[in-house]
């Protein structure tokens, strides 16, 4: 593999990690307040139809991020109510939720456009298009540097520098801010943040808002700027993976980021790389399009006994009288 080449590997790896940086840090919102999100693949997904069905009727690729984060939102208020107001069990509300979007997706998008629940393919301003940054151009033909700065770090979707931002953001303010002390605490031991006073109901509330845009902004970008519409199912999964990347970043910003860029780099491999070549045999492009699974398989079966999650997530909160 040429320096090119591996630029471009790094390239298509930071494009393709986007949506399961997105989701990870919309888990860790959520569960670092101590609630347990498995419907970050219903969110995804009903925020990507609504976003590709807004783009394609008003031709903005931002109203279509707008409308993303609202869906999302309201799905995510769903599963609030359910889990926080009424203590329902959070693991089936999350599944009931991947469940409602997978087929309300199908159901709109068939309704709507006729074309067996996708959506029509989005063009000009519908979509996301490629940031060139100041100087790329005058720089792309110095050696090294040229071809980072050009390939790799210019010519992405605006959405994603966004993803990128927002990690160094989401660090910030868990660990610098008093909300963010608040929101660690009642992942942690909520009676004790009820007791100072603070409510513990209206800190889950927050940090399922945060998740339920982060969200509508990974299922934005799928269909209006990593694809030109909505197809069905086309999350494939990148919610429960983004689960497991939670998991061995051992629910922390930056090593979520490093996590989610591992997969990114397996889906890269599989996307540019189908079929390896090692000398004595060559890996069918089943195999490589199967790694992103196949490592969440083993983080969940290797790390989740290490890993060290908040106290009490996944528990409902009752107050003592």
């Amino acid at each position: 593999m040429d320096f090119l080449q591996f630029i471009l590997t790094l390239d298509s790896t930071i494009r393709l990690s986007v949506v399961l940086l997105l989701a990870c840090l919309a888990g860790l919102f959520s569960e670092r307040s101590g609630v347990v999100d498995i419907g970050l693949e219903g969110k995804m997904l009903i925020a990507a139809f609504v976003a590709a069905a807004v783009a394609y009727e008003t031709g903005s690729a931002w109203l279509g991020v707008l409308a993303a984060c609202a869906a999302s939102l309201v799905f995510s208020m769903i599963h609030a109510t359910a889990s926080i107001i009424y203590r329902g069990d959070q693991i089936i509300s999350g599944v009931a939720l991947n469940f409602l979007a997978s087929g309300l997706t199908v159901v709109l998008g068939h309704a709507l456009y006729q074309k067996g629940g996708q959506t029509p393919t989005l063009a000009g301003n519908a979509r996301f298009t490629e940031w060139t940054l100041p100087f790329a151009d005058a720089l792309s033909d110095v050696p090294v540097i040229g071809p980072i700065y050009a390939e790799l770090i210019s010519g992405h979707k605006p959405l994603v520098y966004l993803a990128f931002a927002i990690v160094p953001l989401a660090w910030w303010v868990l660990y610098r801010t008093r909300f963010g002390l608040r929101l660690r605490a009642v992942g942690e031991n909520p009676a004790s943040v009820d007791t100072a006073g603070i409510s513990v109901i209206r800190m889950r509330f927050q940090a399922l808002i945060i998740t339920g845009i982060l969200c509508g902004i990974a299922g934005a970008y799928l269909s209006t700027a990593q694809a030109a519409g909505f197809g069905k199912e086309m999350t494939a999964g990148r919610g429960y993976i983004a689960l497991a990347a939670l998991i061995f970043s051992n629910w922390r910003p930056i090593h979520a980021m490093g996590a989610c860029l591992l997969f990114g780099l397996l889906e890269a491999i599989s996307n540019l790389y189908p079929n390896i070549d090692v000398g004595l045999f060559v890996v069918p492009v089943q195999f490589t399009q199967a790694l992103p699974y196949i490592l969440t398989v083993v983080i969940l079966a290797g790390f989740i006994g290490k890993a060290e999650p908040p106290k009490s997530v996944g528990a409902p909160y009752v107050k003592e009288r």
